[in-house]
């Protein structure tokens, strides 16, 4: 039977503002379980493209406010080995999708879920702004990020996810930026997921979709005050045209 999971997350910031994707992360990310990966913006390394392009052959993008290029051209070093190789440079040279669309709709069963960084949706993360925005794209499930942590909620018959950072990076938007993680310990806990300042919880969320019932789940790495990591994974339904299943 084909999986109907659907991986939602973004803000990565890698390598700028964390390493990498949390090894936990990734041991449960694992390929032929998730049919279509969402990704809402600040995919900044090619590495991580390759990786959840690994997980599912269906990847959706879109433009969040520090995008950087995936696709460069090759280095006049890179154009002179090539030329001594006597290969084409086309043949050998990757190439990545650079994003371009600010917000994106998928039908997942009788559900439109629409996505978007929503770094132009302002007042941001305004529950009354990003009401307007879904009924403009006319979803009944709107994905948004931007503000590096998770948040779920039901507002007039709309479902609204934010994945958070599956890195738990920081954003610069974060009021509390520099007082270290309400998760972590005293000093922001800074270790291969982060930098230790404004460190925020890192997760992603799975959705499951069977016609009008939308199963959420969520997946955040907690850290105890002993320094041991775990992942906590919560459960949150939807079902349109109503509240709840």
């Amino acid at each position: 039977m084909a999986s109907r999971l659907v991986l939602v997350l973004g803000d990565l910031f890698i390598p700028d503002r964390a390493i990498d994707i949390p090894a936990k992360f990734k041991k449960l990310l694992s390929p032929g379980k998730i049919a279509q990966v969402l990704c809402l913006g600040n995919l900044t390394s090619p590495s991580v493209y390759h990786f959840l392009r690994s997980l599912a052959p269906d990847v959706q993008l879109v433009k969040g406010d520090y995008d950087i290029a995936l696709t460069a051209p090759p280095s006049q070093q890179h154009q002179q080995q090539q030329q001594q190789r006597q290969s084409p440079p086309a043949d050998s040279a990757p190439t990545f999708p650079i994003p371009s669309a600010l917000s994106k709709v998928v039908t997942h069963g009788s559900l439109r879920i629409g996505f978007t960084h929503a770094d132009s949706i302002l007042p941001p993360s305004d529950p009354d702004a990003l009401l307007i925005a879904a009924r403009q794209m006319d979803v009944d499930v709107l994905c948004w990020g931007g503000t590096c942590r998770f948040e779920a909620y039901e507002m007039d018959g709309t479902f609204f996810v934010n994945p958070g950072s599956a890195t738990g990076a920081c954003s610069w938007n974060d009021e509390g930026l520099g007082e270290g993680s309400e998760s972590g310990d005293e000093d922001g806990h800074g270790d291969e997921h982060g930098d230790g300042e404004g460190r925020n919880t890192p997760s992603f969320v799975l959705m499951d979709v069977q016609g009008d019932v939308l199963v959420l789940y969520v997946y955040q790495l907690k850290r105890d005050g002993e320094g041991k990591e775990t992942v906590g994974v919560e459960k949150v339904s939807f079902r349109k045209g109503g509240k709840g299943v």
